[in-house]
């Protein structure tokens, strides 16, 4: 070793750095749920949007994760806590990642046929 000093102070810098970075919370974004909805509307809308994705958004083939897709699951369990804001944001981006649009309010939240 050439430089003993530098890789002990480059070594302790990384550290330090490394360090400081570990302990900055994150905090995720919170979305506060409109006003004028009330809590019932917002768990039948939650409700609704994942049911829209369980049959309109689910392939039939091997290759589809459908009722499996880890965002799905996420709204679902943000739905089931009581966190509405989140779980029906989370089902409207998946929506449109999937190149839909989402279903108008008051649709009906149960798909036709279960298999």
């Amino acid at each position: 070793m050439k430089h003993p000093r530098r890789w002990i102070l480059l070594s302790t810098l990384v550290l330090v750095i490394g360090a400081t970075g570990c302990t900055t919370p994150v905090t995720p974004p919170t979305t506060a749920p409109p006003a004028d909805q009330t809590t019932a509307q917002l768990k039948a809308r939650c409700s609704q949007l994942i049911a829209y994705f369980d049959r309109y958004a689910v392939g039939r083939s091997n290759d589809s994760d459908g009722r499996r897709n880890h965002t799905r699951l996420h709204a679902q369990i943000d739905c089931d806590r009581g966190l509405y804001a989140e779980g029906i944001a989370t089902m409207e981006a998946l929506l449109r990642r999937k190149k839909f649009t989402s279903p108008a309010l008051g649709l009906p939240n149960e798909p036709e046929d279960e298999d």
